[in-house]
């Protein structure tokens, strides 16, 4: 079993060797287990899949703060590899108290987590730039006093609200790196050349989501554009859930059960859960 220093740094090791790597969101214990059955190196929470488990509708607040931390821990606990969470806006506006989620989340055995800098608040759903900046460099003096290298991610939100400004989504990105965050992220960039423009305007790792990208686009050519990291966000979720709803609607509407037909052997998920237990 390797200690949380151990998967710190090797998930710090992911983000420096060349090429890209698949970071992809598990929901709970057995999502995490059966990914990493398949030999992915790490994996990170999400925020919408977890509302979704627990039946509520994704949006700020509507996962309390110890609900976050208690899934986070299930995750880490579940297998062996490293784990980042999304830790939204670190459920404060105020850079110290928002900074305290980090250390929160460390002691759950995370080994890296974001920070947002989207408010919740619809009125003034981003924060003000100097704000934002100052809960990045709050949350870079949490993390650095671990005695761990936990990847501290920080979330630019501006291309998933109106008006969509990548001009000033690439700038708090600077500024974020600035800071001195380890990973930059920001959520809602579909295509390539838009990719490649934020790629090349800082020098740290960028991480993209595909929920919200091409999804013709593969994990080669998002590697050849400069991204170092892919996740998924709660797009496993929804394909799950996809799945449930095509079968409650044949049951409902039809009667029928050929959906049984599209199910996964129960001997295949044992040896899923075993191979990718802790």
């Amino acid at each position: 079993m390797r200690t949380q220093s151990d998967k710190a740094k090797a998930f710090r090791a992911l983000h420096e060797r060349p090429g890209a790597f698949i970071i992809p969101n598990p929901w709970d214990a057995g999502t995490a287990r059966l990914l990493a059955s398949f030999g992915f190196e790490a994996l990170a929470t999400t925020s919408l899949g977890l509302a979704n488990t627990l039946g509520r509708a994704d949006g700020a607040g509507v996962v309390s703060r110890e609900e976050v931390l208690a899934n986070c821990r299930a995750i880490v606990e579940a297998t062996n590899l490293p784990v980042s969470a999304d830790l939204e806006n670190g459920y404060a506006d105020h850079p110290k108290a928002a900074a305290e989620m980090m250390r929160l989340g460390a002691a759950t055995g995370l080994v890296g987590g974001s920070l947002e800098d989207a408010s919740g608040n619809p009125a003034k759903p981003i924060y003000d730039f100097d704000l934002a900046v100052e809960r990045v460099h709050a949350a870079v003096e949490v993390v650095r006093a671990l005695g761990f290298p936990f990847v501290l991610t920080a979330r630019a939100e501006t291309m998933l609200h109106a008006p969509k400004d990548l001009d000033d989504t690439i700038r708090r990105l600077q500024a974020y790196e600035n800071a001195g965050a380890d990973v930059l992220y920001a959520p809602g960039l579909r295509d390539l050349d838009t990719i490649r423009t934020v790629v090349s305007s800082v020098r740290k790792p960028v991480n993209v989501v595909m929920s919200h990208g091409d999804p013709s686009l593969t994990l080669a050519q998002l590697a050849a554009a400069g991204v170092k990291r892919v996740s998924i966000g709660g797009a496993l979720s929804r394909l799950a859930l996809a799945a449930v709803l095509e079968g409650v609607r044949e049951m409902k509407d039809a009667g029928g059960f050929t959906w049984m037909r599209r199910t996964v052997r129960s001997a295949e998920l044992r040896q899923a859960f075993s191979a990718g237990s802790a």
